[in-house]
């Protein structure tokens, strides 16, 4: 039987070569892109492993597993960098400004406000990405392309919030590089340095059309231990 240690600390140097790779072939440096490590619900010893590794970029979906996980990982690791890649309920915010480093699923205005209203409390703020609907799916969160111009002005106007870059999930059923280059173009567009897109399947894509962040997880740690429902 393999290590699952072993086994997570070589899909990261391989991922990362590969990253890197395809940011060269594009014309792009060596590093333009970093990878986020996905570890929702996911052990902590594959966390402990990527860790081991050296790994300090991880991603998280949900503010409660997060907070179960990494604080007690930072007091060992303080140069982990945690990203929030999750809806973000205005209920959990206070708890989300704490713990984060980047919030990547800013997404509408009473989200904003909060934000901006939990920053004043504590002092402090993680960096922001605005959430775009690239598909402008229905049953999707984010602001569609038509929106963003405005909702980023209201950021900034209203509520004095500094955006850093932008984020989006394409349609599942439809070949993602139209939806890469649409959301490069308008980080480029609104002058936003950070561009997060690309998951297992298609972050090689995501890097040659413009992400600075890919977000990676059944790659490096294997397919998600499913929790087990209570209701």
């Amino acid at each position: 039987m393999t290590d699952p240690a072993n086994d997570v600390a070589a899909n990261l140097a391989e991922i990362k070569a590969r990253i890197d790779k395809a940011a060269i072939e594009a014309g792009r440096p060596a590093g333009a892109a970093r990878l986020i490590a996905v570890s929702k619900v996911q052990p902590v010893e594959k966390l402990e492993a990527a860790l081991a590794a050296g790994h300090r970029l991880f991603g998280e979906n949900r503010v409660q597993e997060a907070k179960a996980k990494f604080p007690s990982a930072r007091e060992r690791y303080p140069d982990i960098e945690l990203h929030l890649i999750g809806p973000l309920q205005t209920n959990k915010v206070k708890e989300a400004v704490a713990l984060f480093d980047v919030i990547q699923t800013l997404d509408r205005p009473k989200l904003a406000a909060a934000l901006a209203e939990e920053g004043r409390k504590q002092g402090r703020l993680p960096r922001l990405f605005v959430e775009v609907n690239v598909g402008a799916e229905p049953q999707k969160a984010g602001i569609v392309p038509a929106d963003l111009a405005a909702f980023l002005d209201e950021c900034r106007d209203t509520y004095a919030l500094t955006i850093d870059g932008l984020m989006c999930i394409p349609p599942a059923d439809q070949e993602p590089a139209p939806f890469f280059t649409l959301l490069s173009d308008l980080a480029q567009r609104h002058g936003l340095r950070e561009v997060s897109m690309g998951m297992s399947g298609d972050y090689e894509l995501a890097v040659r059309l413009g992400a600075s962040f890919v977000r990676v997880g059944t790659a490096i740690f294997g397919e998600r231990i499913k929790p087990a429902r209570h209701d």
